[in-house]
């Protein structure tokens, strides 16, 4: 993947504005304990990655941040803003302020790609049908979608399309905010290179501050200011790649230290690979070498062991010339 510089952490730091607060988070289902005073600050303009294990809770955690579902206990701050105690009014302004590009694209499959862009205009931003055509064209430009795909239906678009879609109707209301959960799984690798550099774009080009939540190294490397890693019920460490990278955590060894981690954090600029630990800079073998050259046939190989001939067959004394083709019996007879 051809990485796109990730974006530097100076902006957050000359402008400390916290978008998302999370204080003493707990959540559980039933006697499942998912996350146990989680505390994770978001600064205005970042691009933030949610790694972990497989039931570590990252599409939870963003499920509560947008309102899907409510914490346990402790609370969560949106733009100063504690969720859990907004009126109808302004959790309806809120909404309007982020959007959300769902894990596959989530798209109303009886609704074309139009409708489905326009579909948040139409229930929250009450925008008059003369400009709604207007918009809903600019946005699928914006994402990279011609004109034609239109009046398709999702079920007439690849996977990358579908995405584009999706991120289409997830800015429609130009939001300040934008949640991706998994936003390359099920790509190819051309498409999810070329969606990582659509979602950079946008990032400088609106201003957004992005919540992704992912599995994918590379988009991880490419595209966070920081990365918020969740290991044991919390948020174990939320910091730049590299300084991640350097914790000494099981979950962390395995994920950035294996192959495929080390691999993807071979894209970061030398400055920033020069404060990786020495593990993080091991060489990466490949798991099958390649195969040695072909030898033309009749050539040994050098240094090959000469092949044991297969042992002569006993001599039936029979001539092959005089037997019969049917065994005991003349032809003919």
């Amino acid at each position: 993947m051809t990485v796109t510089a990730p974006v530097s952490s100076s902006a957050a730091l000359a402008t400390p504005e916290k978008v998302i607060e999370i204080l003493n988070l707990s959540k559980c289902y039933g006697r499942n304990m998912i996350h146990d005073r989680l505390n994770l600050d978001i600064m205005r303009g970042e691009i933030v990655a949610l790694v972990g294990g497989s039931g570590s809770g990252k599409t939870t955690l963003v499920r509560q941040i947008i309102g899907l579902e409510r914490p346990t206990s402790g609370a969560i701050k949106v733009f100063g803003e504690d969720i859990s105690k907004v009126d109808a009014r302004t959790a309806r302004l809120m909404r309007c302020r982020s959007g959300m590009l769902f894990q596959q694209g989530a798209l109303f499959s009886a609704m074309s790609v139009f409708d489905n862009v326009a579909q948040p205009l139409r229930e929250l931003g009450r925008v008059p049908e003369s400009l709604l055509r207007d918009i809903v064209m600019l946005k699928l430009q914006m994402v990279g979608l011609p004109f034609k795909h239109a009046n398709k239906m999702p079920a007439a678009l690849s996977g990358g399309m579908v995405k584009r879609v999706g991120i289409a109707r997830a800015i429609a209301l130009e939001p300040e905010l934008l949640f991706l959960d998994e936003p390359t799984a099920g790509l190819d690798p051309q498409s999810s290179e070329e969606f990582v550099n659509l979602i950079a774009t946008l990032h400088r080009m609106l201003g957004l501050t992005v919540v992704m939540v992912t599995h994918d190294l590379d988009t991880t490397v490419s595209l966070s200011t920081r990365v918020a890693v969740l290991a044991d019920q919390r948020v174990l460490i939320c910091a730049p790649v590299e300084q991640v990278a350097n914790v000494d955590h099981p979950f962390i060894h395995d994920y950035f230290l294996g192959a495929r981690g080390r691999r993807a954090l071979e894209a970061l600029p030398p400055e920033r690979r020069a404060t990786l630990c020495a593990a993080a800079l091991a060489p990466v073998r490949l798991a099958h070498p390649p195969a040695p050259p072909a030898v033309p046939p009749g050539v040994q190989r050098a240094g090959a062991q000469p092949l044991a001939q297969p042992p002569a067959r006993p001599d039936s004394g029979i001539n092959p010339e005089t037997r019969s083709t049917r065994s005991g019996i003349d032809d003919g007879k």
